[in-house]
């Protein structure tokens, strides 16, 4: 790891990234496009310097109140979160400034957490979001080596659920030729239904591709499945969107499992709920 000086934290859109890089070893990461501007090797962590400090000065200059959003680009809860505890600092802030948050991961480590999401929600909003790919936990280890499984990912959802946390599970990436397919499918959409949670994120069943993220997908799938590169070659060359032939079919089944079970699926929808600010209780906040 390495640090590097920074002079704000938040986007105008409100998102925050503690990190660049990742320690994870997704296969598929989309974080590794070229198109983000990662000079240094992937998995040497990039961990801003004073991000709390800075945090708390942007907070602090805000006219109001509003939803803090982090994951979506570098997943909070990477190894080294452990020992230098950057994400729960930065927590601890949203709360003290009665702001709300969405918060996107793939690991269990947010449990560690659970108190300061629980105090978050008490007072504004907090949308716990949670990636889940396949329900196949051998093929889990394969796709997303060094992370919790899918297993793991989802107790923290029915943790969530149980402290009254509204959660989100992303269903991406689907990947063609591998993970594309009923089964799994329904594997997933029984973990969610058990789960209770508010909304599913699916843009469709594939994955996308591009320089940088493409050549390192491309090696992990010679080494873990043999020939399927050849099929991603010859059905996608390099596009960016690699839908799985079997999305016509998946999206009717995702679409009314949904609809059934009462949970959200259209993203607009699912954005809208996780960017409206909600203050519960006013006395705690310092606006």
């Amino acid at each position: 790891m390495h640090y590097c000086d920074y002079k704000t934290i938040l986007s105008p859109q409100n998102g925050m990234n503690l990190f660049r890089g990742c320690s994870h070893g997704c296969i598929y990461c989309d974080s590794r496009s070229s198109c983000y501007q990662i000079k240094h090797d992937f998995e040497d962590i990039e961990i801003k310097r004073n991000a709390p400090l800075i945090l708390e000065d942007q907070l602090r200059r805000k006219r109001k109140p509003c939803m803090i959003s982090t994951g979506s680009m570098c997943d909070p809860y990477l190894h080294l979160e452990e020992e230098l505890q950057v994400t729960r600092q930065c927590l601890a802030i949203i709360e003290r400034y009665g702001f709300g948050l969405t918060i996107l991961t793939k690991s269990s480590r947010i449990l560690r957490d659970l108190d300061l999401l629980k105090a978050i929600n008490e007072q504004a909003k907090c949308v716990v979001q949670v990636t889940l790919t396949t329900h196949d936990e051998e093929l889990c280890r394969k796709l997303e080596p060094n992370v919790s499984t899918t297993l793991e990912r989802v107790h923290v959802l029915e943790v969530m659920q149980d402290n009254g946390i509204p959660t989100v599970a992303w269903l991406s990436p689907i990947l063609p030729f591998i993970n594309d397919t009923e089964e799994n499918l329904s594997g997933l959409l029984d973990y969610c239904i058990k789960a209770k949670v508010h909304g599913i994120i699916c843009f469709g069943f594939g994955v996308t591709l591009r320089e940088g993220n493409r050549e390192h997908f491309y090696t992990q799938l010679d080494r873990l499945f043999p020939g399927i590169k050849q099929k991603y070659i010859q059905a996608f060359g390099n596009a960016y969107i690699c839908n799985s032939p079997n999305n016509n079919h998946l999206m009717p089944v995702f679409k009314e499992t949904c609809e059934k079970h009462s949970i959200l699926w259209k993203p607009d929808d699912i954005f809208a709920y996780l960017k409206a600010f909600e203050e519960k209780n006013q006395q705690l906040s310092l606006f």
